[in-house]
């Protein structure tokens, strides 16, 4: 299985769950160029939501968040797993996290469509480094 793996920073910023939220927010962003590696958005509680937002350029994002007055919680580590799309391909991954003792605590995937993944693993600070390295960074 071919994989590329790197460390990246997310923000989550809470916003009102309201139809058009999210996309005023990635509008502003893809405005000011700040590229996105990954994005999800999930409700939080009634009328609330929380958009995780994980920039190719973390102080773009800050930068560009602050002048608009998007308050952003981050950033966060979490590992990125980009490769190609075949059966099983998240559970090796995951069974070297395992037998390395890492706790995920979340993460979230999808395919292209093309044959190639992206999957975002969330870990906590404390396990950054155990799983970076039994991932091969």
């Amino acid at each position: 299985m071919t994989f590329r793996i790197r460390r990246v920073e997310y923000f989550y910023a809470t916003v009102r769950d309201e139809p058009g939220a999210a996309h005023r927010i990635l509008s502003q962003l893809a405005g000011v160029g700040v590229n996105l590696l990954a994005f999800t958005a999930v409700p939080i509680g009634p009328g609330r939501a929380q958009l995780a937002i994980f920039p190719e350029e973390p102080q773009r994002l800050v930068t560009t968040a602050h002048q608009a007055g998007i308050a952003l919680d981050g950033p966060h580590p979490a590992l990125l797993v980009q490769g190609d799309d075949e059966l099983g391909a998240l559970a090796d991954v995951h069974k070297q996290l395992f037998d390395a003792g890492v706790d995920v605590y979340a993460a979230s995937g999808v395919t292209d469509g093309r044959g190639a993944f992206g999957y975002v693993i969330y870990v906590r600070e404390d396990q950054l480094q155990k799983a970076a390295a039994a991932l091969g960074l």
